[in-house]
């Protein structure tokens, strides 16, 4: 019961209940859809992060790298096209002076910037020279009484006594058999075997077999090179390379050091050519010019082993030798470097090792898939080794054997000379490519010890790589 004024509104209940729960169910929709759409949208967005999280960081990776070595390819490809075209418009022109290849050359000439490297963490100079003022004080050490099995090398001439050291010989017999010549002469297997034997006077080929055999020098060249007590040498045959001076040398071994270049008559006209003309004195910068006359092998790469592996018999009042290859330009002082490779580690000889391979039969097929030497050569050689028990193993006493060898420091000592003496004959019997005989030689001459196979970074420190400039001419005889 009411009022007057009041409305009475009947509702059953049946219609308030469905009201409520239309009412509930519409506002629980659109609240729920709004929520859900952004959780859902959240979740996919972080299982796909999680899920591909590498490959959102590598493929930008390699994308940067894929670009760069097609930056790189172009690149290399557009100078060797233009090298390609200059070469085809005058080849004469090229063959005296490549401008392409010493305009790339040009960035490592001269630079003396350290090499180094990361040991344990720590970035280090791959060699470490004293500095220029030790190095003004630095003396050369006395040898001492040498406890080495060799004590005397004498040097095998064909039929009469041996002599040992100097120029002259006395034979004139020639032999025709294989490599061998008037310079190096006639040397049987069973000869080679006798001479790995170690006694303390050993007898033995080691080139200038006779005064006719060939690599003949003027009087004048030979009494300079016999005044050096410490030498600095290369050489270039055939017009292959150009001259490079030295540089980050002392004032101390300007005064004790030599530096000289053996040439033939075709690197004299070649660099004739490109204005780089022999002074009056002999000398071109700080290098002295020695011009060989009748080279004795017609391979112009037997030719080049004969300063690089028989130092001790062109300079036979020498102490020490650096032999640096023909592409390299020498930029660290010789005393400093004596003293950081030999002195400082009591070593006799110290030697760059091969920065790719550690075995011989590696660096064979190596060799032949270069097309370096001939397989048929290779095969010779190697058989020989395998023959004689040269182990397949990759080292030698735990070190690496295989040598780049374009930087030789050593001692002249009777055990070392024998050593090197041994290594030409093997280059000379079987290929030119010194890699391949060099462990087989460490490996026969067991009494060598103290040897230093140096690291690749310490080749790269020690020389500016310039590269060959341009073919060798073969030596027509």
């Amino acid at each position: 019961m009411f009022n007057n004024n009041s409305i009475s509104i009947s509702v059953s209940d049946d219609e308030s209940d469905e009201l409520g729960r239309m009412r509930v169910r519409v506002r629980r929709k659109r609240k729920k859809l709004g929520h859900r759409f952004k959780n859902e949208f959240v979740r996919r967005v972080v299982r796909n992060l999680v899920k591909y999280w590498a490959l959102l960081i590598f493929l930008p990776a390699i994308g940067l790298l894929l670009y760069e070595a097609w930056s790189i390819g172009w690149n290399s490809s557009s100078a060797a096209t233009t090298s390609e075209e200059k070469t085809s418009v005058d080849p004469e022109l090229s063959a005296v002076n490549n401008t392409t290849v010493e305009k790339k050359s040009d960035g490592n000439l001269n630079r003396l910037d350290p090499t180094t490297r990361v040991i344990q963490g720590v970035r280090q100079r791959c060699l470490t020279i004293l500095s220029p003022e030790e190095l003004q004080h630095l003396e050369i050490p006395v040898r001492q009484e040498s406890k080495s099995p060799v004590k005397k090398l004498l040097y095998r001439t064909e039929n009469v006594a041996p002599m040992v050291g100097g120029y002259n010989t006395l034979s004139e017999e020639h032999t025709e058999a294989t490599r061998f010549n008037m310079f190096t002469g006639n040397q049987t297997l069973d000869q080679r075997g006798e001479m790995f034997k170690v006694n303390e006077t050993v007898t033995i080929n080691c080139g200038f077999y006779s005064e006719s055999g060939g690599f003949k020098i003027s009087n004048e060249d030979k009494n300079y090179m016999q005044s050096c007590d410490i030498v600095v040498s290369t050489c270039a045959f055939g017009g292959g390379d150009d001259l490079y001076q030295p540089i980050g040398v002392s004032e101390a071994s300007l005064r004790k050091v030599c530096y000289v270049a053996f040439w033939d008559d075709i690197t004299v006209s070649t660099q004739e050519s490109a204005e780089h003309k022999i002074g009056e004195d002999r000398f071109i910068g700080k290098w002295r010019i020695v011009v060989v006359k009748d080279l004795p092998f017609a391979d112009q790469r037997l030719n080049g082993k004969i300063p690089k592996m028989l130092a001790h018999r062109l300079f036979p009042h020498s102490k020490y030798s650096i032999w640096v290859d023909s592409k390299s330009q020498f930029r660290r002082d010789p005393l400093g470097v004596l003293e950081a490779l030999l002195w400082r580690s009591k070593s006799v000889l110290a030697i760059s090792e091969h920065g790719a391979r550690s075995s011989v039969y590696d660096e064979a097929k190596a060799v032949v898939k270069k097309n370096k030497a001939k397989p048929e050569e290779v095969e010779v050689q190697l058989a020989q080794y395998r023959h004689d028990g040269l182990p397949e193993d990759k080292r030698f006493n735990g070190k690496k054997a295989l040598a780049e060898a374009s930087v030789i420091v050593r001692e002249h000592t009777p055990l070392t000379n024998m050593f090197m003496c041994l290594w030409f004959n093997e280059v000379v019997r079987f290929t030119s490519r010194d890699q391949l005989s060099f462990p087989y030689v460490l490996w026969r001459l067991k009494v060598l010890k103290n040897i230093n196979m140096f690291p690749v970074c310490t080749r790269k420190d020690l020389v500016n790589s310039m590269g060959h400039i341009r073919k060798a001419k073969p030596l027509k005889i």
